[in-house]
This record gives C-alpha cells, structure tokens and sequence, in this order.
C-alpha cells in the first residue's frame, strides 16, 4: 500500500509546479486581467503545499481542491469558441495543458486524501 505521507507530498509538489508555471506565464502577460488571476492564483497554489505538507486537516485540503478545480474549469470554459467569460476561444497550448496535467493530478492526490482522511474517522468511531 502507497505510503499515505508520499501523497501529502505529491499532493505539495503538483500544486507547488502548477503555481510556479501560473506565476511565470502571468508575470509577462499582456492582459492585466490575465496577470492578475494567474499571479494570484499561482501564489495561492505554491502557498497551498504547506497545507498539504503540514497536514493541517481536510477542511484546508477541500479548499485547496475547491480553488483548483475552479482554475481547471476557467481554462476549460476559455477554450470554448463565444465563451461568456473572454468571448471568445482561447488556443490550447503546450503551457496550458502542463499546467492542467499537474492541476488534475493535484485534484485526484487530494481526492484520495480525503477519502483516506474519511475512512480513517470512520474506522475510529465504528
């Protein structure tokens, strides 16, 4: 069985990179509102490996998964020719798809924490 510390850290390292790459693709946007989401919303990801390091509980983990799903669906509705938010459709890059690699495996690793997290509390009370 997969050690359950080895997937705080792969939960750390996806999110950490996905982070790093929003941050170096935001820095030299041209779109303001671009660099923005991509600077914040990088931070917030390298800022969430101590969370995930730490292990400070699920509630911590659930938002860090709540907010990486949200990026994932901005990329998926910004793809979309007319889409509501850009109006109109973004290019799939190689950048893009990297990062949404490294936001999906983050997404399943924290899933299957959770999961662990909720049977652990089960078995406790049962």
């Amino acid at each position: 069985m997969i050690s359950r510390n080895i997937l705080f850290y792969a939960a750390a390292a996806t999110t950490a990179i996905a982070g790093i790459i929003h941050l170096v693709l935001g820095i030299p946007s041209e779109n303001q509102n671009t660099q923005i989401l991509f600077v914040a919303g990088g931070a917030a990801q390298v800022y969430w490996a101590i969370p995930m390091i730490r292990k400070w509980g699920t509630v911590w983990y659930s938002v860090g998964l709540g907010g990486t799903m949200v990026f994932i669906l901005i990329w998926v509705i910004t793809r979309i020719p007319e889409n509501f938010i850009t109006g109109r459709g973004g290019r799939i890059s190689d950048d893009g798809i990297f990062v949404e690699v490294f936001q999906i495996a983050f997404v399943a690793i924290v899933i299957a924490i959770i999961a662990i997290e909720k049977r652990k509390v089960s078995d406790l009370n049962h």
